[in-house]
């Protein structure tokens, strides 16, 4: 096992109606808060007159609008601007992992004094956040159990995961009730983003026992119920258990002691999500199957194989690249399965720009030190198989 200094200082508030301790938490932080949300689903299930209720005696600034693939300009800019001039205490994100990951960099950059791009963008390390408290309405992302999240910038297709450990939540809520009405579409694209984050930590050179069963447990925890959760979208178990994997997903703690594997996945999907704005879990789940098949190589192979005998039950008799093959069109099945589009033609990706994407891939993203290092060619020809 590799060495790690490791910490996870978010408090986890999980459960039914686990919100009523929304004015406890946030009395230790201040009066002043800015509340960011999406939008508008908070209103439409009553979440948002509930916290307005809970949080009767404190002074709220809004910040709505927030989009999926949270945009620098303007949602980071106008939360900062609102931080700074309203002289804000606490950050509270209501919402999916998108509002999050917004407000991490807002709450990053109301402390900064340049452009807050330059922290997004690692010129410049944060000294302080202000902190950040959420009710998460969407099992996907896992940013309310990181210190991470991840913005785009229009005007020069980037897109960003910015990390740093001033931005872990100091507490999240999570109450499963909240994402019965999330649509299927939506549950099935949360299941492969937090399945992507399990297979980017699986996928590596040096891995223990221990955590190949903890991520081998996740994923099938994963399939299930999501597939339950699509069938009767208020099954609280299944919502439940989903939410918690997928807060497990993306912090570290499927991994700890494993070598690095660069997350190449998600390197590509960032591409394409920051070129045309597509859904990222289903940018995910339509790259990881062709990343698969792509790497499938000698010295991938027996990572592979236990993938396949562990998560999908095939025949460890079987010839191991037999084995192998199946496990991925395994992988590509369930998804295709729970209603994901499975070609990048269907999300409104043509040939037109893979090149130019292929390349700032290759130039940003540092997979030539991935499990299995990727080349430009080697990024077009995945996002080619994908079409």
């Amino acid at each position: 096992m590799h060495n790690f200094d490791y910490t996870t200082p978010t408090r986890l508030i999980f459960g039914k109606d686990c919100i009523s301790k929304l004015p406890e938490v946030m009395s230790g932080f201040g009066k002043k808060v800015l509340l960011t949300y999406g939008g508008g689903s908070i209103k439409k299930i009553g979440l948002y007159n509930k916290v307005r209720e809970l949080l009767s005696g404190y002074g709220i600034v809004e910040l709505s609008g927030i989009q999926p693939n949270p945009k620098y300009d303007p949602s980071v800019l106008d939360g900062v601007r609102l931080c700074k001039e309203h002289d804000i205490d606490v950050i509270l994100a209501v919402g999916g992992g998108s509002v999050l990951d917004c407000s991490k960099a807002i709450a990053a950059g109301a402390l900064y004094d340049g452009d807050p791009w330059d922290l997004i963008s690692y010129k410049v390390k944060a000294k302080a956040a202000l902190p950040i408290v959420d009710i998460i309405t969407l099992a996907a992302t896992g940013s309310e159990y990181d210190c991470g999240g991840v913005i785009s910038r229009t005007d020069t297709n980037d897109k960003i995961g910015y990390i740093d450990e001033h931005l872990y939540p100091a507490v999240s809520f999570l109450d499963p009730v909240y994402t019965f009405t999330v649509p299927k579409n939506q549950t099935a694209a949360g299941c492969a983003d937090a399945m992507n984050h399990i297979m980017e930590q699986y996928f590596c050179e040096d891995s223990s026992l221990l955590n190949d069963g903890f991520m081998e447990a996740g994923l099938k925890s994963l399939m299930v119920n999501a597939e339950k959760c699509i069938a009767d979208p208020e099954d609280y178990n299944a919502r439940a258990e989903m939410m918690l994997a997928c807060t497990y997903g993306c912090n570290g703690i499927y991994a700890l002691g494993n070598s690095q594997s660069c997350w190449p996945c998600h390197g590509m999907e960032h591409a394409l999500s920051a070129y045309y704005d597509i859904t990222h879990g289903e940018g995910l789940a339509i790259i990881t199957p062709r990343w698969m098949k792509h790497i499938l190589s000698a010295k991938t192979v027996d990572r592979f194989v236990k993938y396949g005998v562990n998560v999908f039950g095939i025949d460890s008799g079987l010839d191991r690249f037999d084995i192998a093959e199946k496990a991925i069109q395994a992988t590509y099945d369930f998804f295709l399965s729970i209603g994901i589009p499975m070609t990048l033609r269907e999300v409104g990706i043509d040939e037109s720009r893979i090149g130019e994407m292929a390349h700032h891939v290759a130039e940003n993203e540092g997979l030539e030190n991935a499990w299995a290092p990727l080349t430009e060619k080697d990024i077009a020809e995945i996002f080619t198989a994908s079409l």
